[in-house]
């Protein structure tokens, strides 16, 4: 299984099967990298724009995977745990923890100590302490551990106190 540098599982062997696409894939197949980013990679934009900034990983015929595009990104901005389901509840102005965070699948490689692709997925603090700290895995079939539910169900109760109407006599109270 995959690890971090600091040597905890980040809980998948292969991070590329949990990628849907890249972030700079246009919906026809064109490399949006090159076009926006190509100043940070001449080269790169170069060859894409040489193929009509087709995507070499997203052709089904093409001759690239995902992991051999050096300027691949997939990042996820989920709005559910993908481990458990656990769902997303933000409330405005308040800077409580997040129920999600963003898990890193993929680390600076061993030996060109650079960042390769940054490929992240979302998982409830829970999965996520069980993914670094224990054997437990991201495609694992689980369920919403019970304190996460009872955190997202206290949000929804705060939240729909709130939305409750009251008078501004009985809000504030003038002695």
């Amino acid at each position: 299984m995959r690890q971090t540098p600091e040597g905890t599982s980040v809980g998948v062997d292969d991070p590329y099967a949990f990628v849907d696409r890249c972030e700079y894939l246009t919906d026809d197949g064109r490399c949006r990298y090159a076009v926006e980013h190509g100043h940070n990679d001449p080269g790169f934009a170069r060859e894409r724009r040489r193929d009509d900034l087709r995507c070499p990983a997203a052709d089904p015929h093409g001759e690239w995977e995902w992991s051999d595009c050096p300027k691949f990104r997939s990042r996820t901005h989920g709005d559910e745990c993908i481990r458990c389901g656990l769902s997303a509840h933000r409330q405005a102005h308040d800077d409580s923890r997040p129920l999600l965070e963003e898990h890193h699948l993929e680390y600076p490689d061993d030996d060109r100590r650079e960042l390769s692709h940054e490929i992240t997925v979302s998982l409830c603090r829970w999965c996520h302490a069980k993914v670094h700290q224990s054997w437990a895995r991201v495609d694992d079939d689980a369920s919403p551990d019970a304190e996460a539910l009872a955190a997202r169900e206290q949000r929804r109760s705060d939240e729909q106190s709130e939305a409750g109407f009251a008078t501004a006599a009985d809000r504030y109270d003038d002695e």
